[in-house]
């Protein structure tokens, strides 16, 4: 998944570490993307979660070349 916020593009894994939910359908609050099935939060910046959650979602690093974001297929190291 990929957020754009003012502090930047972040590339994020979808799925939520709690209970699988799609982050895709959940709401991004400045830099916070919130689960849409239990409320649990992440930083797009940094992946940190919130309860219930307790693993942080896998990051990708991302570039923008011109109109084009690119992103790396794996995960950054925790």
């Amino acid at each position: 998944m990929i957020c754009h916020t003012r502090e930047g593009v972040f590339a994020l894994d979808n799925v939520c570490t709690h209970a699988h939910a799609r982050l895709c359908e959940g709401r991004l609050r400045a830099t916070r993307l919130v689960c849409p099935l239990h409320g649990a939060s992440s930083t797009s910046v940094t992946a940190a979660c919130s309860a219930p959650a307790e693993l942080p979602l896998p990051t990708h690093a991302v570039r923008v070349v011109g109109d084009a974001i690119e992103v790396a297929l794996s995960p950054l190291p925790p």
